[in-house]
């Protein structure tokens, strides 16, 4: 259960970097990765800030996120 939990979560909180971080949707196999990476930055940067309900996972995943999606916007800029 907890291996589909971390899934779930990191595909909404994918989801959600990639909404607010425009133009970085990589699909749903993508929002997972990025989610699920994007959740240990997030989490290695804040700690538990936004809490440790599923809400506050989602959060600081979803910050995590933007800033995974940001850094591969870096590197990714113009290639395609």
């Amino acid at each position: 259960m907890g291996i589909l939990w971390t899934l779930i979560i990191g595909a909404v909180a994918g989801w959600l970097g990639a909404e607010i971080f425009k133009g970085g949707s990589l699909g749903l196999i993508g929002n997972i990765i990025v989610g699920i990476i994007g959740g240990a930055i997030g989490y290695w940067l804040l700690g538990a800030t936004f809490g440790t309900s599923v809400i506050g996972q989602i959060l600081t995943s979803a910050v995590g996120s933007i800033i995974l999606l940001a850094i591969i916007n870096l590197f990714t800029r113009g290639k395609a």
